[in-house]
């Protein structure tokens, strides 16, 4: 996509990124200074691949103008283009310091990709996309996730985010364009499952998290909640608790907890009874919680006295 950049940074013009590339959706993230880019007629003449892009600055802030439409994008915020019309934009870091720099996160994927006709997805053009709460805030999770996490990351886990990522893209934009028909079912019932998904994580120390509530902020039936986990050899139960689990045992093995009783750890994620939650906990890890925490106590100390023979 030829793209001409400036700066006046161009005696001490440094840049870093990395470029991940999931199927058709390619993740890029980039750290450079204050740079003015543009796209012309001339140069989309010379290449256009007819690619979308979704950005967002991890920091720093760009002003951009295509379609006739400008607009300016702060940090974490999601600002929507496309490589079939000339546009400009200006990089800021915070502040406005020509010394430092801003890091943006670019996912690109082919035009064709979304299930809209072209006049609507123009629509989108330098455009604000909200990011704050529901899809937008996913978006933002998803693709922070790709291009900060890609070394934790086996190719399987890759692929599923990507996967996940560009549905929650393109539902998205429908929500944007009120064009929710035009999206395929099994991408609407993907996404209703990240959603789901995601609110039971925001909600683990709700004691009240039932399934009537997560049904109910998801305007479904219960009935359907539970066929759509059963569809995944799960329960909803289950999940949760699961989810709950796992939050209390990666405190357990905190050492910044250790100073926290048990019962408030698990309070904490939403377990009522001490009682219940040392029960549960046993039956999935093997253990106690006291000897969970005893056993990573005991190996740290091990540790720290091995390090110091070895230092002496």
């Amino acid at each position: 996509m030829p793209t001409v950049v400036h700066s006046d940074s161009k005696a001490d013009y440094h840049v870093r990124g990395r470029l991940l590339q999931f199927d058709t959706l390619q993740v890029t993230e980039i750290t450079l200074p204050v740079s003015q880019a543009y796209r012309s007629d001339k140069l989309i003449a010379r290449g256009d691949p007819e690619v979308c892009h979704l950005s967002f600055s991890l920091d720093g802030h760009h002003e951009f103008t295509q379609a006739s439409n400008s607009v300016t994008v702060s940090r974490g915020e999601l600002l929507f283009y496309d490589s079939s019309h000339p546009f400009q934009g200006t990089m800021f870091p915070d502040g406005g310091c020509a010394a430092r720099t801003s890091t943006v996160v670019m996912a690109q994927f082919p035009r064709d990709r979304l299930p809209f006709r072209r006049a609507a997805v123009d629509r989108l053009l330098a455009t604000r996309l909200p990011s704050g709460q529901g899809l937008g805030a996913l978006v933002l999770q998803c693709l922070t996730e790709l291009s900060s996490g890609f070394s934790r990351h086996t190719p399987a886990d890759a692929t599923r985010l990507s996967t996940i990522a560009m549905d929650l893209i393109t539902a998205l934009c429908a929500h944007r364009l009120e064009a929710e028909t035009a999206v395929a079912p099994e991408t609407r019932h993907r996404v209703l499952i990240t959603r789901i998904h995601a609110f039971i994580d925001a909600h683990l120390a709700d004691p009240h998290l039932t399934p009537a509530s997560i049904a109910a902020a998801h305007h479904i039936s219960t009935s359907h909640l539970h066929n759509i986990f059963s569809g995944h050899d799960t329960t909803v139960a289950a999940s949760i608790r699961e989810r709950r689990l796992e939050r209390c045992r990666r405190d357990l093995t905190n050492p910044a907890q250790d100073k926290h009783p048990i019962s408030m750890i698990a309070a904490r994620w939403g377990f009522t009874s001490s009682a219940h939650f040392s029960r549960v906990f046993r039956r999935t890890f093997g253990m106690s919680p006291r000897d969970y925490r005893h056993l990573r106590q005991g190996s740290s100390r091990t540790s720290d006295a091995t390090s110091r023979v070895q230092d002496a």
